[in-house]
């Protein structure tokens, strides 16, 4: 009954899709988080986007849910998408995701803004490490694969 636990390996494309589900939970509730700041609230008012300069307008808004549904996408991509494709799509969306959460950076004072980006940058950089070192089929067979 107090034997030793079982620990199983996870499949490289559900660790994947795991960082991304985390990191787009971590992108919802730091923006969710910025409706509690007056500076952000009369930005929107204003159509404005605090401290950045874009205007919220139909295409600000139609990017922006481009560029989330790519990394809400990611999700599925991890899981379906082929070995070589899957390593490939990782490595470039992780990457462009990594330096622009990176430049929101630029000019944040806010505490919680900063954690929650450099979270943010940590997962990402995740991603990208894994996908650099996918598995190959002669290192899993060596054993070399973690």
């Amino acid at each position: 009954m107090h034997g030793e636990l079982l620990d199983t390996r996870v499949d490289v494309k559900v660790v994947l899709s795991g960082l991304w589900v985390t990191t787009l939970l971590v992108f919802a509730y730091v923006d969710i988080f910025g409706f509690f700041r007056a500076d952000v609230i009369n930005g929107v008012l204003a159509d404005r986007v605090s401290g950045a300069g874009f205007t919220i307008d139909q295409t600000f808004l139609l990017l922006t849910t481009l560029y989330i549904v790519v990394a809400a996408l990611m999700v599925a991509v991890s899981l379906l998408a082929p070995a070589r494709a899957n390593r490939i799509a990782n490595l470039v969306v992780g990457l462009i995701f990594l330096v622009t959460v990176a430049v929101t950076l630029i000019g944040e004072s806010w505490a919680y803004y900063i954690a929650g980006t450099l979270i943010e940058m940590v997962l990402l950089a995740v991603v990208v490490r894994l996908a650099w070192r996918w598995p190959g089929a002669a290192r899993v067979a060596a054993g070399r694969d973690r």
